[in-house]
């Protein structure tokens, strides 16, 4: 058996964005609820690209957009490669959806929580250890008070470890499966398969499940995220390489500076012990280097 990463574009969309009982899953998976009343019960699809109200403003695409019964809205996009652009932009597109749940409506009763789900295949948090990032308005003092409407997740997917987590079974296997399976798996690992909703994900991931059409299409999509951490890679490199350069420019800058106080002040104090042993200032200033105005202001 031969798979196609379910990170790319093509396989993540399908996977998550054709099969409504996947996605479900996944959001019940991944998203911070605490009470099992919580969780998503069934979604309607909605259309991947938000319109904005004015013509002449941006459209804006995401990987899955849907809503539950309760008219909760889910945002879920995989994102290869880091950047602080992202992270505005998952802002923005959660802000628009809530606040086009009006309409012409200005009844604010009606509007409900926007969760958006950001699975990250790159490290953005490396002073921190936890995989995990949950983003809400909350109170600066007090964290138990807390605005509800806007819930952001971000998972570095790179940091997951699976034997550190195995109080969330449905957490694990499904970031397992984002994480392990790739074109070089020929056999998926059994816990994966014994699950139903993650094995129905693997069928959909499979190499002879898509056309000849898609699978150029699979590997163009990787080939632009080739071209995209080579230009971020090598953009971070000069960045380092002239901090480096200008930090040792101005260390080099600052003793050159200080070995010049020094010396002066090395002179200064040594003229002065001899203007108090009272010799001549043209003497001083002949044995020091300074002037004789510097000599009478000492």
């Amino acid at each position: 058996m031969k798979y196609l990463d379910p990170k790319a574009d093509l396989t993540f969309k399908k996977v998550f964005g054709e099969h409504p009982d996947l996605v479900m899953s996944l959001l019940n998976a991944l998203l911070p609820f605490d009470k099992p009343e919580e969780e998503v019960q069934s979604i309607e699809y909605l259309p991947a690209e938000l319109v904005p109200d004015n013509p002449l403003r941006k459209n804006s695409i995401v990987d899955v957009r849907c809503k539950d019964a309760r008219g909760r809205q889910f945002i879920v996009e995989m994102q290869m490669v880091w950047s602080k652009e992202f992270q505005n932009r998952v802002l923005f597109n959660a802000s628009k959806a809530y606040v086009r749940q009006l309409g012409k409506s200005i009844d604010y009763d009606l509007l409900q929580p926007v969760y958006s789900l950001n699975l990250v295949n790159d490290i953005f948090e490396p002073d921190m250890e936890q995989y995990y990032h949950y983003y809400r308005m909350v109170h600066y003092e007090r964290t138990d008070k807390v605005i509800d409407g806007l819930h952001l997740v971000f998972i570095e997917l790179p940091k997951f470890q699976p034997h550190n987590y195995k109080e969330k079974k449905m957490q694990v296997l499904w970031l397992r499966f984002l994480t392990e399976i790739s074109e070089q798996t020929r056999n998926a690992p059994q816990e994966l398969l014994d699950n139903p909703e993650v094995s129905k994900a693997l069928t959909e991931v499979e190499e002879s499940a898509f056309t000849d059409a898609e699978l150029e299409g699979y590997d163009k999509f990787w080939d632009t995220i080739r071209v995209e951490c080579t230009l971020v890679n090598s953009a971070l490199r000069r960045y380092k390489e002239g901090w480096a350069k200008g930090e040792a420019e101005g260390r080099a800058k600052g003793e050159a500076e200080g070995e010049a106080k020094g010396e002066a002040k090395g002179k200064t104090d040594v003229a002065r012990n001899l203007k108090q042993m009272g010799l001549p200032v043209d003497t001083i200033a002949q044995a020091t280097g300074l002037t004789p105005e510097d000599i009478e202001r000492l």
